[in-house]
């Protein structure tokens, strides 16, 4: 039986959130990686929780700013809100991001006893190290950012490619990362 057009461009919004999904976190596990090696001289090591390059935190918040942001990015005929539009993506890309860390954080202890960022008790303001205003600040510029550059950007790296290859791209990525969940949580 095939497919409607409905159900062909549902199918295609899942893909395309999956693989945004696994752009940024690899991009986040990049920034980590470079803050860790450059910035702060610390040395490299993997700062994500899975064996591969990326950071699924940073993937969920991508996602999840799409999802609250996408709508709001779109509109254009409101000419006052064109001009308030990046402080409100800047504030709510602010506050979800920190939820989510704050979030994560309780995850991953209840799961490892750990979380990677518990250097947030050495910062001025932070909550039992898990947030940080000062990181907040950051996920709210990057948000920003991400929501004005870079996802044009992977839309139109996304649009290129033919339905079939995107198909097989997903397929493999979905490979990748269901063998990494199994060997970081049996093998490792």
């Amino acid at each position: 039986m095939a497919m409607d057009i409905k159900e062909i461009r549902e199918k295609q919004t899942v893909q395309k959130l999956f693989l945004c999904f696994w752009m940024y976190a690899v991009l986040g596990w990049c920034y980590e990686v470079f803050l860790e090696v450059v910035v702060y001289r610390w040395g490299f090591s993997n700062r994500g929780v899975l064996f591969g390059p990326y950071c699924p935190v940073y993937g969920v918040g991508a996602i999840i700013f799409l999802l609250c942001f996408g709508r709001l990015m779109r509109k254009k005929d409101v000419k006052w809100l064109n001009i308030a539009k990046p402080f409100l993506i800047f504030a709510g890309c602010m506050a979800i991001a920190t939820l989510i860390e704050l979030i994560a954080s309780y995850i991953l202890e209840a799961a490892t006893g750990e979380w990677p960022w518990q250097t947030y008790a050495n910062y001025k303001y932070n909550f039992q190290a898990r947030i940080a205003l000062s990181t907040s600040v950051r996920f709210g510029l990057g948000g920003t950012a991400f929501m004005y550059i870079v996802q044009p950007l992977f839309d139109k790296l996304l649009s290129r490619p033919s339905r079939k290859t995107l198909d097989l791209i997903a397929a493999a990525v979905l490979i990748l990362t269901a063998a990494d969940v199994i060997y970081t949580l049996f093998i490792k």
